[in-house]
């Protein structure tokens, strides 16, 4: 392949790792609740009878009361991990809202790559945590305003999620 088909573009992410004062357990059924499961069956009959977009959001605002579902989860890693003698538990989720991505799709389709976002939830040995980067870092390496400011929307809707589940909100995300 030629050199001049391939476009680097660096950028420089943030993580934030936030302490949870409950369970493991406890906070993920809390975090399930705030952010329910994407159902693939009334999205896609929306498809299927060729729905204006203003039945898309109506359904996003009922289905997704802080603003995102989860559209996979790993389940909990632990039961695979322990046969290698690991204690800690982990669950990852693909959380997001396609409504929103919808309008970073429409400048860039490559913005997928980073939407839906991914958190974790984890415990070990420094207790249970919440684990996410910073929404506008990576939509900010497109180089496009639009995708930009709303990457700085989904940092003010994570922040919401954090403080619905009554979390600390890192200084970065409502900046």
């Amino acid at each position: 392949m030629r050199p001049d088909r391939v476009a680097e573009r660096p950028y420089q992410a943030r993580r934030f790792d936030i302490s949870v004062d409950r369970p493991f357990e406890d906070f993920r059924r809390q975090y399930e609740e705030a952010v329910p499961p994407y159902d693939p069956t009334a999205f896609n009959a929306l498809v299927a009878r060729g729905a204006p977009w203003s039945d898309v959001l109506s359904l996003m605002r009922e289905r997704a009361p802080n603003g995102f579902l989860i559209y996979w989860s790993s389940g909990d890693l632990q039961p695979m991990m322990s046969l290698a003698g690991d204690s800690a538990q982990s669950v990852e989720y693909l959380m997001g809202n396609h409504t929103i991505a919808e309008r970073m799709f429409r400048h860039d389709p490559t913005v997928m790559l980073y939407a839906p976002l991914r958190t974790a939830i984890s415990s070990g040995s420094g207790g249970t945590r919440l684990t996410i980067e910073q929404p506008s870092c990576a939509m900010g390496s497109f180089g496009v305003d639009a995708i930009h400011a709303v990457g700085v929307e989904l940092d003010r809707k994570v922040a919401a999620l954090l403080d619905h589940l009554g979390l600390p909100i890192p200084a970065q995300l409502s900046a």
